[in-house]
């Protein structure tokens, strides 16, 4: 695989959580907008870089230089290089390189970037230059090729495990998908090849799914926010809940039912666990597992016990987890460290009720001042409220990385806009 670079220069622009379903803060009394956000007081954000495409998850190296994954882009590189010479929070050089069918996943490990397509994992050596000079390397392919929930986002443990998302080519595994009234196919064949975590050996190259990875997780619809906490030495993952309760089985579920129904399941992962799909969804309003209609549920039979995890948060429901991380800095104030801010891109599907989401949100660490809670952290990206349609939105959140001085960076896929939020109070 060869790639051509092409430079620009500008001058602006846990932890153990909690078995507890959070409180979402609609609106702090501290809140203050700054670079067009709504941030808790003493937070401030520049727009670090803005025009720069679709951009999915990012990364941030030690010495400051952040790299982005750019989904389908049409120029040259898809991957990008910035960074900030003279440390004002904004960036001043630009340098994309890579292939052009980059996806969403991205992480530095031991002195490589990693990245994703929608079908494999490649590697490119890092060098002391902004762009890397080396060409990829494949890490792991023979993902199935499909066109629905292909991001496949990465993480790496402590001993060099690379663990690898492989997303369902469906909604909840019917016979015909997205028709109403379409049984299940019980057991769902989906599940073989995706629906679940891959675990493979970081450091080898020319890997294959099915050859060479261990399947580490299984029952999961979609996972784009995937991440490990090295302060726990635990995997976790916030999962996308499936659709259309209501139109498929209108027998049994609400257009309110399809609102609210199911949560976006914020989970722990170790291996061999089993998180439900497609054979139930996780309700946010009772706290309980439930057995989807095309398995036989009927909206009020209960999953048999201790056959699948229940989440360590549920969410409200189609608020489009697409990353998470781990507060490590030193920046943030006490309550912040340990805790997870995971990025919500925003809900399609909560029509005639306003969609949700469209921001950045706080999980405290558990023995926190805020335990059992959730709040937004940042918010504002939309640019518009309420929001009716995604397609108002002018932003949504998609990526997290901590700089090494501890601030937070946001990306974002529709405006192809990138925030830096620091502290700057007492």
């Amino acid at each position: 695989m060869r790639f051509t670079v092409r430079s620009i220069s500008i001058s602006s622009l846990a932890i153990s959580l909690i078995l507890l379903q959070g409180c979402a803060d609609e609106g702090s009394e501290t809140s203050e907008s700054t670079a067009g956000l709504l941030l808790p007081e003493g937070f401030s954000a520049t727009v670090f870089a803005d025009n720069v495409g679709r951009a999915r998850h990012i990364a941030v190296r030690e010495n400051g230089d952040v790299y982005v994954a750019l989904r389908n882009t049409d120029d040259p590189g898809g991957l990008l290089a910035l960074r900030d010479n003279d440390g004002d929070g904004i960036v001043d050089v630009r340098l994309a390189f890579g292939p052009t069918d980059v996806d969403t996943g991205l992480v530095i490990h031991e002195g490589s970037l990693y990245f994703s397509t929608s079908s494999a994992i490649y590697a490119i050596k890092l060098d002391d230059g902004l762009a890397p000079k080396a060409q990829p390397e494949l890490v792991v392919g023979g993902f199935p090729e499909q066109t629905s929930h292909t991001a496949k986002p990465i993480t790496f443990d402590a001993e060099g495990y690379l663990y690898v998302n492989s997303g369902t080519p469906s909604n909840a595994c019917q016979e015909q998908t997205r028709t109403a009234g379409s049984p299940g196919m019980r057991p769902c064949p989906q599940l073989e090849r995706s629906g679940g975590i891959w675990r493979f050996i970081g450091e080898y190259r020319g890997q294959d799914q099915l050859n060479d990875g261990m399947r580490f997780s299984t029952g999961s619809r979609q996972i784009v926010a995937l991440e490990y906490n090295s302060q726990d030495s635990q995997l976790y993952m916030v999962m996308h809940g499936r659709d259309q309760l209501d139109e498929l089985w209108p027998e049994f579920y609400t257009e309110r039912d399809r609102i609210e129904l199911p949560a976006e399941e914020f989970h722990s992962v170790n291996q061999g666990d089993d998180f439900g799909w497609p054979y139930t969804y996780w309700d946010p309003l009772t706290n309980q597992r439930m057995v989807s209609p095309e398995f036989g549920g009927a909206g009020e039979t209960i999953a048999e016990a201790g056959r699948y995890k229940h989440p360590l948060v549920g969410f409200p429901a189609h608020y489009a987890p697409n990353d998470l991380v781990f507060y490590s800095g030193e920046q943030f104030p006490d309550r912040y460290h340990e805790g997870a801010f995971i990025a919500f891109h925003g809900s399609w599907n909560r029509a005639p009720a306003e969609q949700g989401g469209y921001n950045v949100v706080f999980v405290p660490r558990r023995n926190s001042p805020a335990e059992g809670e959730w709040e937004v952290f940042a918010d504002g990206f939309a640019g518009t409220n309420p929001v009716t349609s995604p397609n108002d939105a002018q932003h949504r959140p998609t990526g997290l990385a901590l700089g090494p001085d501890g601030s937070l960076y946001v990306s974002d896929d529709v405006g192809g806009r990138i925030w830096k939020i620091s502290y700057t109070g007492d």
